[in-house]
């Protein structure tokens, strides 16, 4: 009778106390992993699965299902333009840097808030949905305590530090089986390999996209004091399962943990039936206790190089384990595949700013060429990618001050500034051109809505000149 409610909640306490005693100790490494089938809601397998936790950028799932919310109930539609505001401009990497004033389709938003994590758009859509991140915020709590998320709370809509920021991976199923359940027609969102404004690429955030066989989602996370989070989801023999790790130490660590987790899901056991049951996610008890703060053992001084959300998984250390499984997990590159990538050539989804496109402006979008480079070596500097259809660079406005739990969490470079002399800002290694594959880089479910027959307007009118070089950021998603 070990599984009574009268005893979930006496032994929730006891496992909360335990769980902060060892890492008071430094006997144990915070991490939180849990593994749920999608359809049933059974809990295969959980660890620290429901003690609080800083979501980092997973918030962004929420922010998607409130939007894509929005949308069914028509208040907005795919094709509503939101204006980027100043408060939106200064969010801090990682973002897609558009001026003031510049305007985004909430379709065009949803692609660069799931692929490259960007802060300034997951801005945009909550001051288009309710006006300001206050109201947005507040309706992401109240959707979360109606799904059952009863750990969760939100201040913002992008995961940027924040001490009332919570949540835990029992919430963090809840809410992905909520979005593969509400929205199936709109599941390709979360599972595009890849996007491209201009002659710049970003590939996802989620590594296993491409590399993991029937991987099919979700989102990624980063902040110091969360560590490398993910929620991801894949789908095999019609089983659906979602895996969820918070607290890894490297983006790499990451991709494998929630790949062995969906592997043990997949891969029958036979003596499965001696194993206890867990019962169901929504089931699990709460644990009253404060989120663990990881940002010493994350981003302390014993780190080689400062940890960034996609910081490529090539560059963990040869020999180790994570290493192994990774090289494992990548897809072989075909002979002649393109330049732009390591693992193998991907057509990313084309993204852009104004007004929803025809299907014959997009067309002439995807034939533009695209800026090849090759992914470099720590310290080597890359050429920064223009836009084909504005000549304004892209540009990082100096992030908002204001204190935070974790506001000084990373002093991470980002790549995604470029001044508008066209050099590469800091990127560390890093490439501005490279994606992981995936077997079908369209949207799968129904069609996207620059595809419709709607008109579109002209393309917009060129800039006349370029933003200043950008500020260094103090913080990375």
């Amino acid at each position: 009778m070990y599984h009574s409610k009268s005893l979930q909640a006496p032994l929730a306490v006891a496992l909360g106390l335990l769980f902060a005693s060892a890492l008071t100790s430094g006997s144990a490494r915070a991490e939180a992993l849990l593994l749920v089938e999608a359809d049933s809601g059974k809990v295969l397998r959980a660890e620290n699965a429901t003690y609080p936790w800083y979501p980092a950028s997973v918030t962004k799932l929420m922010t998607a299902y409130v939007t894509l919310r929005a949308i069914k109930e028509q208040r907005i539609t795919f094709d509503t333009l939101f204006t980027v505001s100043r408060n939106a401009a200064l969010q801090a990497p990682t973002k897609m840097g558009f001026p003031v004033g510049t305007q985004v389709t909430v379709d065009n938003a949803l692609k660069m808030l799931m692929v490259h994590s960007a802060n300034d758009m997951a801005v945009v859509l909550a001051e288009g949905v309710a006006g300001s991140i206050e109201n947005f915020a507040d309706e992401m709590t109240r959707t979360a305590h109606r799904l059952g998320m009863s750990e969760s709370n939100f201040v913002n809509p992008n995961g940027l530090p924040a001490d009332g920021q919570i949540t835990s991976a029992r919430d963090l199923a809840i809410l992905a089986r909520a979005l593969i359940h509400e929205f199936p027609e709109y599941e390709s969102y979360w599972h595009i390999a890849a996007i491209r404004y201009g002659r710049r690429v970003m590939r996802n955030t989620n590594s296993l996209i491409g590399r993991y066989p029937g991987i099919d989602g979700m989102k990624t996370g980063f902040i110091c004091a969360s560590g490398f989070n993910v929620v991801a989801t894949a789908t095999r023999d019609g089983r659906r399962l979602i895996a969820v790790v918070l607290g890894a130490p490297s983006s790499g660590a990451r991709a494998v943990k929630a790949a062995e987790l969906l592997e043990s899901g997949f891969t029958q056991n036979p003596l499965s039936w001696l194993t206890p049951a867990l019962g169901q996610v929504d089931a699990l008890a709460p644990i009253e206790a404060a989120p663990p703060n990881l940002h010493e053992e994350v981003c302390g001084k014993h780190r080689k190089r400062a940890p960034h959300e996609d910081e490529d998984e090539a560059n963990v250390e040869e020999g180790s384990p994570f290493s192994a499984v990774l090289s494992s997990l990548r897809a072989p590159v075909p002979k002649g595949a393109a330049l732009l990538s390591d693992f193998g050539a991907a057509t990313p989804i084309v993204v852009y700013t104004g007004a929803t496109r025809t299907p014959e402006q997009l067309a002439h979008m995807k034939d533009e060429p695209v800026a090849a480079a090759h992914h470099k070596k720590k310290g080597a500097k890359t050429a920064a990618a223009k836009p084909a259809d504005e000549k304004a660079a892209i540009t990082d406005a100096k992030a908002a001050g204001g204190k935070s739990s974790d506001a000084k969490s990373s002093d991470a470079k980002s790549s995604d500034a470029k001044p508008a002399d066209g050099k590469a800002k800091g990127g560390k290694g890093k490439a501005d051109v490279h994606w992981t594959p995936t077997s079908s880089s369209s949207l799968t479910a129904n069609p996207p809505p620059e595809l419709a027959t709607k008109p579109g307007a002209d393309a917009q009118k060129k800039r006349a000149k370029a933003a200043p070089p950008p500020a260094k950021p103090t913080t990375t998603q």
